[in-house]
């Protein structure tokens, strides 16, 4: 089923990337089971020990920059957090019709944006694994801008690296405190991502638009015509925007 957008009135689409194009399951595997495992070891605890801890410490920093910081991480836990990653990194998945929505978007001529919480590390990671880089006109990490996107101050300082209207302007998040977020700051169109993990089951919530998958925002109107820029780039190489000189 097709969600009715009014695509001639959108003309940025920021796109979350951990839940949102990429499945959770890898994220949830690596903090809930792989994590837990290699900090009892570490430390010498019972499985469900440290199973314990390591849920108290991220629930204690959740919403914040440190969250998602893989040098936070490493130092708070005593593990080398990114090379454990690299470890289970076949797990890392894209949703099903991402692929599509992102050509359509390009063909449209919409301007696409990734904006995502994620450390740069993880970041390069997953744009190796999933060869997704070419498809975005810029990405937008925020441990660049130093705020995370739960934060109302986040979305200012987006807009003055990556300028748009908020009126004219699609978010795709799976995470319900960053839509509110930006709803407060003028978004006109939200929606939400109703089974991030594909091994949990749907989590509506009723408050926003919601998807199973990408082809629920199919076809999408805009320019005719146009080709998709489909040169994808390495891990290294994407248009990753940085402020030339931050005053925050």
């Amino acid at each position: 089923m097709s969600m009715r957008l009014t695509w001639s009135r959108i003309q940025t689409v920021l796109l979350d990337m951990d839940g949102t194009l990429l499945d959770l399951r890898f994220d949830n595997h690596f903090w809930r089971e792989l994590v837990p495992v290699r900090y009892a070891e570490r430390h010498g605890l019972p499985l469900a020990r440290a199973r314990a801890e390591v849920v108290a410490r991220t629930r204690s920093v959740e919403g914040t920059l440190a969250w998602y910081c893989l040098d936070y991480w490493s130092r708070e836990l005593a593990l080398d957090i990114a090379t454990l990653k690299r470890e289970i990194a076949h797990l890392i998945a894209v949703h099903p019709h991402v692929v599509e929505f992102l050509e359509a978007l390009r063909a449209a001529g919409k301007r696409v944006v990734l904006v995502t919480n994620a450390h740069p590390r993880s970041l390069a990671l997953k744009m190796e694994k999933t060869r997704l880089a070419g498809h975005f006109d810029v990405i937008v990490c925020a441990h660049d801008l130093g705020l995370v996107k739960e934060q109302p101050e986040f979305w200012p300082r987006l807009r003055a690296v990556e300028p748009f209207d908020p009126e004219t302007t699609l978010l795709v998040d799976d995470n319900l405190a960053i839509l509110r977020t930006a709803r407060a700051q003028g978004i006109a169109y939200l929606v939400s991502v109703l089974r991030p993990d594909s091994a949990d089951p749907p989590k509506p919530s009723g408050e926003f638009s919601a998807i199973q998958n990408f082809s629920e925002l199919l076809p999408v109107s805009g320019r005719t015509g146009g080709e998709a820029d489909a040169k994808i780039l390495s891990a290294t190489g994407f248009n990753r925007v940085r402020p030339s000189n931050p005053r925050w």
